[in-house]
């Protein structure tokens, strides 16, 4: 089937215009089969036109890639008559190489297909390099993620799962800052380096692995920038700072403190109501202790599992020591229970604190993109007494929370 020949001051010399540009370009008829192909096509595959018309579009794409060998109708079938794929093709010589191949239909004036035009692009150097770093980001023997801008991780490999002791699919439903304790959150560090104050942004940042322990991290963020000079993307690099990291400092810190939640533990909260207890004679006023349930932790442990639950206890800690005020203790008791550690000026302040508290665990939290109501019951036991035990306070908090909980259900 001839090509259209256009006529009067609309003809060119389009065959003399192709075979001189260096994009490699074909027309096929509507049976698919090569019309023309101009030279710079048949420097890329190194093989002469003849032997180009002659064999079928098929001969020359890898037998891996079979399926690119469709382009031709779907270019045909598409409502915008354009289609582009890449996709690997042989050389006369035996060599593979990388195309990417943008295939345009053709209509006569009356919107009837005529025929189809295909301009192709040598990306073999650039799918090289995408192997090459592909290769060495799921091999690397530090962890290595990928970052939208908002700091969110977009893909991990395996060495920052095992640091983690997550799956991929799980690291990939959290922002990492949920998987940090408090003080250590990397967002601040993420929006430097995506506005363009720093070139690379480098911390150590303490995380919550799956089993409960912390993990310390030297974390380096760098931008890939877009081709408006903006950051397009982030790349993460997170090495394991190691046993050097435990000092002294640290390990007294993770023997006082929840692994979880990065709150006081028990070891922690009973030495500052002992403490508190006995300055009662030189301060004065009312020691408030609060004790706190988190509503329905089992529910969603069940429903959602525990990674989901864990980020519900963790909400519920940045609750606390948000509505904390300075010097009081926030402590996690264990499971779902929490304590709250003040000294207040008399039993008025001590039940303001409680209502004030529970304020702050009223609310609607995102836990791995699921939306779950944080609630608690707060009980409440006071003491001016400095003879009074700890566990006495702690018991009749206990069961001022239970008699509140069982009010809010009738």
């Amino acid at each position: 089937m001839p090509l259209p020949r256009p006529t009067g001051t609309d003809a060119v010399p389009w065959r003399a215009v192709c075979d001189q540009a260096a994009s490699p370009m074909t027309v096929l008829d509507m049976q698919g089969r090569f019309l023309y192909v101009n030279q710079a096509l048949c420097r890329l595959l190194r093989c002469d036109r003849e032997e180009l018309v002659r064999n079928h579009r098929k001969y020359f794409i890898h037998p891996d890639d079979r399926a690119a060998a469709e382009l031709f109708n779907e270019v045909v079938a598409a409502p915008s008559g354009e289609v582009c794929r890449e996709f690997r093709c042989v050389r006369s010589d035996g060599a593979v190489i990388w195309l990417l191949l943008c295939a345009s239909l053709v209509r006569d004036d009356g919107g009837r297909p005529v025929c189809v035009t295909t301009h192709a692009q040598d990306i073999t150097e650039r799918r090289e390099s995408e192997a090459r770093w592909q290769q060495t980001f799921t091999r690397a023997p530090i962890g290595m993620a990928l970052l939208d801008t908002r700091g969110r991780w977009t893909e991990v490999n395996a060495a920052l799962c095992r640091q983690l002791g997550y799956s991929c699919e799980e690291l990939l439903a959290v922002e990492p800052s949920d998987l940090t304790y408090p003080g250590d959150d990397p967002t601040a560090a993420v929006a430097d380096v995506v506005e363009g104050l720093k070139d690379t942004a480098s911390l150590e940042t303490c995380f919550r692995h799956k089993l409960g322990y912390p993990v310390w991290l030297f974390v380096r963020i760098s931008a890939v920038q877009g081709p408006d000079g903006h950051a397009a993307y982030l790349v993460g690099q997170y090495e394991e700072i190691g046993d050097g990291r435990m000092t002294d400092d640290h390990l007294a810190h993770l023997a006082l403190h929840d692994p979880l939640t990065g709150l006081a533990n028990r070891v922690l909260l009973t030495d500052r109501l002992d403490q508190s207890l006995a300055e009662l004679p030189r301060t004065g006023g009312v020691l408030a202790v609060l004790l706190v349930d988190l509503d329905e932790l089992k529910l969603v442990n069940d429903r959602h599992g525990h990674l989901v639950g864990d980020q519900l206890l963790m909400s519920a800690a940045d609750a606390l020591l948000r509505a904390a005020r300075p010097g009081d203790t926030v402590a996690r008791f264990g499971g779902d229970e929490f304590v709250v550690v003040s000294r207040v000026v008399d039993q008025q302040a001590a039940e303001a604190l409680r209502r004030h508290v529970e304020g702050f665990l009223h609310d609607e939290i995102d836990a791995s993109g699921i939306r779950l109501p944080l609630r608690a019951s707060v009980g409440l036991a006071s003491t001016a007494d400095p003879s009074t035990s700890r566990s006495d306070l702690l018991h009749a908090a206990d069961q001022s929370m239970y008699s509140r909980k069982h009010q809010s259900q009738i």
